[in-house]
């Protein structure tokens, strides 16, 4: 009988699937990122007693309190 090391096979397929889920998990981020950030800055303006304004572009708004919006 023949023995077959598979070891470094199994080794080389855990490695890709590793890349590829960090390869979609870093171009999500990099998508949704500006969105992601902006809801946890909402969230915190409500939090702190202030008002959230939007920004121009996605995760660009940012909190002010009530007295200095006009």
């Amino acid at each position: 009988m023949k023995y077959v090391n598979n070891k470094g096979q199994t080794l080389v397929e855990y490695v890709l699937i590793i890349a590829i889920i960090s390869v979609i998990a870093i171009s999500l981020v990099t998508l949704l990122g500006g969105y992601l950030k902006d809801s946890v800055t909402k969230s915190s303006c409500e939090l702190v007693g202030e008002v959230y304004v939007k920004g121009d572009k996605a995760g660009e708004g940012h909190c002010e309190s009530p007295n200095e919006i006009e």
